[in-house]
């Protein structure tokens, strides 16, 4: 006989992710196990609980009622636990992260060394890449994520907000002079980020809330900021990028920033991502809390 708790956390991680193998990976089963799980729970219930194709899963009317209320008595039961063992049990277990390849790479190293000597019972996995991520389906449990915070499902909090700066080298300008206005852009060689979600491969965004584009030519379109920095530098364009990539390069004069007639966007912000849940592993708190601490003080390229 199937135990029933776990067939109740399967089917709300298969009404969540809406697949059965996510499901399935999030408890080590294979589909044909979640299957059992949820059969067990309609035979129990004498009732439907999903609508299933081959293209989508959706919840029944019976469903909606019992993933309701699985969904609380988990939560309330997570929530019980960790409220009697937190006080007496030092924070344990794998924490997944995933961040930006860049920043991590320039200002985060040393960060995680220290919360490894303060918390040496975690583990941590670090992915690395600059596109965005589905937490859930992918199995992360925190995720470091630049840009602008829209509606979603994930909640967030904002460590620190990410100033970004129009630059060339000084040998560029010298050749092809400096730019006065944002309509000056599209007659510069522009450096591209590909994976941006503040700017794309054809348009830039300028004034405090983006409100203002301007489209721009590209000599060179790449996924990673620091290859664009490098280029920038070596006097291949006009990079536009975040002040976390430029702080040592603007101080020892690499490159120059380039004030025009609108200012760069002001709505970027660094955000540590983390699935929906009333509650959250204690493992993901304290590395949440040392990070929004962290940030309180001063961001590392600051």
């Amino acid at each position: 006989m199937l135990d029933r708790i776990t067939s109740m956390q399967i089917f709300v991680k298969v009404v969540n992710t809406g697949s059965f193998s996510a499901a399935g990976r999030a408890f080590n089963l294979s589909p044909t196990m979640v299957t059992k799980h949820i059969n067990a729970l309609e035979q129990r219930l004498n009732c439907t609980l999903l609508h299933r194709t081959t293209r989508k899963i959706s919840l029944t009317e019976a469903g909606t009622l019992f993933y309701q209320g699985c969904d609380k008595i988990l939560l309330d039961m997570d929530a019980i636990e960790q409220t009697i063992t937190a006080q007496h049990v030092s924070p344990k277990g794998h924490l997944k992260i995933n961040a930006p390849l860049s920043l991590t790479l320039r200002h985060f190293s040393p960060l995680l060394v220290d919360f490894s000597k303060q918390y040496p019972d975690i583990t941590i996995e670090l992915g690395l890449n600059d596109r965005i991520v589905d937490l859930v389906e992918e199995g992360w449990d925190l995720s470091l994520r630049i840009g602008k915070m829209i509606s979603s499902t994930l909640k967030a909090r904002k460590l620190t907000s990410i100033e970004f700066f129009l630059c060339a080298s000084p040998d560029y300008l010298k050749q092809h002079g400096t730019p006065k206005t944002i309509q000056d852009l599209p007659q510069h060689q522009c450096l591209l980020y590909s994976l941006g979600t503040l700017m794309n491969r054809s348009y830039w965004k300028f004034g405090k809330n983006g409100e203002h584009n301007v489209r721009v030519n590209g000599v060179l379109t790449a996924n990673n900021g620091e290859f664009l920095r490098d280029a920038a530098i070596m006097g291949q364009g006009i990079a536009y990028l975040p002040k976390f990539l430029l702080n040592k390069e603007l101080q020892e004069k690499k490159l120059v920033a380039i004030t025009l007639d609108y200012p760069t966007i002001q709505e970027a912000a660094l955000y540590i991502m983390y699935p929906p849940a009333d509650y959250v592993p204690l493992k993901s708190r304290v590395m949440i809390d040392y990070l929004v601490q962290h940030f309180s003080q001063k961001a590392p390229w600051d």
